[in-house]
């Protein structure tokens, strides 16, 4: 079975590396398949490609649209989308605006918790001040010396229901499966697992995704546990969803899986990249 990794970021988004440095570390690691998808970016992507290429790996074109369902915010990866698309390109950028708002918010509330500065600090660790985000103000607060990494950061400051979460209202789910459709892609939900929702709940979401033309889910990812991997081996073949594998890298030590390092897939399972 191919090393596919159809999941990982850039410093274009919120990762560490450049593009091409994902792509080294990716092939080093004995990938065969790789998709770089940056959060509701595509400018990554020419790099990407033309770094696969140099190395001999083979890529996917992607990006993960940030959306919000049930109140909470969810993940959709698009897979083998033309990045020249108007739709998806016109969507992402309404995505993106609010931003700098909302991370202004967070600091504020940060200063009132005692962290100051965090806006100025989050910047610092930002490739693209158009995606200004949680884990850039994480960066921040580790080099403060506040938090030790950045689950530890997220638990004690930047969730629902600490001081520094502000929450943001994304695309809907309609919207980010419609332009990943549009774009020639195919629509997977990334990491379900790290969703908080009810057993009804998620069959509601399965069941919209499903009819909106979603196709795939994340079984294999850094964000799931080892349990978690069966459980939704199971989900797939109850809705009858492709299975997809991706990390979820974010940059060395920040991350816990590392790039290519994942699992195979459980048997019994329809690859979404089967006939790439």
């Amino acid at each position: 079975m191919p090393n596919v990794d159809l999941h990982s970021h850039s410093s274009i988004s919120d990762g560490i590396l450049i593009p091409e440095e994902v792509a080294a570390r990716a092939k080093a690691n004995g990938v065969d398949l790789w998709a770089l998808t940056d959060h509701d970016e595509l400018d990554g992507i020419p790099a990407a490609r033309a770094a696969a290429a140099e190395l001999g790996m083979g890529y996917v074109p992607g990006v993960e649209v940030s959306i919000t369902w049930a109140g909470q915010t969810v993940h959709i990866v698009g897979l083998q989308i033309d990045e020249t698309n108007a739709q998806l390109a016109l969507g992402l950028v309404a995505t993106r605006s609010g931003r700098e708002r909302r991370a202004r918010e967070m600091s504020a509330q940060l200063e009132r918790a005692g962290i100051s500065g965090a806006y100025e600090g989050a910047l610092k660790f930002v490739g693209n001040p158009d995606l200004i985000g949680r884990t850039h103000f994480a960066r921040f607060i580790i080099e403060q010396g506040i938090c030790k990494d950045v689950p530890e950061v997220f638990r004690h400051y930047l969730i629902e229901g600490k001081p520094g979460f502000v929450p943001h209202r994304w695309a809907t789910l309609s919207q980010a499966v419609t332009w990943i459709r549009a774009a020639g892609g195919v629509a997977v939900v990334a990491h379900p697992g790290r969703y908080k929702f009810s057993k009804l709940a998620t069959d509601e979401f399965f069941n919209a995704f499903k009819d909106l033309g979603g196709k795939a889910i994340e079984v294999m990812t850094g964000s799931h546990t080892v349990d978690q991997y069966a459980i939704y081996a199971k989900l797939a073949k109850h809705y009858g969803f492709q299975a997809s594998r991706g990390s979820d890298f974010h940059g060395p030590g920040e991350s816990r899986i590392d790039i290519g390092t994942l699992p195979p897939c459980p048997p019994g399972l329809v690859p979404v990249w089967q006939n790439w």
